[in-house]
């Protein structure tokens, strides 16, 4: 069965059956920051765009995903600032730039204390894109 939206492209990028399993756990153990950062853009409420949480792309799980303006917003905690996690973390959004995918990051302590700053950066970098 093919994994398909209305906007007639692959929503996983071929991410496989366990990749997908691996995702759907994921959606039940989000971090702090991913929790505050969900309840803030799920069910649309982030300019009318649907987000879509711990969602496979490839072979990555990405921690929120927009289909519609192919937008991946990462959040970092601390463990993204030693270089082995940085240099991993270039070539991941590397690959995935490769399907066209933007990638807006934040560390964890910009949602804990300007949650309103990075739901405008969001919509900013929602309103420049043009899939």
């Amino acid at each position: 069965m093919k994994n398909s939206t209305p906007y007639g492209e692959n929503l996983f990028y071929g991410a496989s059956p366990e990749i997908l399993r691996f995702a759907r756990e994921l959606r039940n153990n989000l971090t702090d920051a991913e929790s505050i950062l969900w309840q803030e853009i799920r069910n649309r409420k982030l300019a009318g765009y649907k987000f879509r949480r711990q969602h496979p792309i490839d072979k990555f799980i990405v921690d929120f995903y927009c289909h519609e303006k192919k937008l991946v917003i990462e959040l970092d905690g601390g463990i993204h600032n030693k270089l082995e996690i940085k240099e991993y973390d270039i070539s991941r959004s590397e690959e995935l730039e490769k399907f066209g995918i933007k990638i807006i990051r934040f560390k964890n302590e910009e949602v804990y204390q300007n949650s309103e700053g990075v739901l405008n950066k969001i919509e900013q970098g929602l309103n420049h894109l043009n899939p």
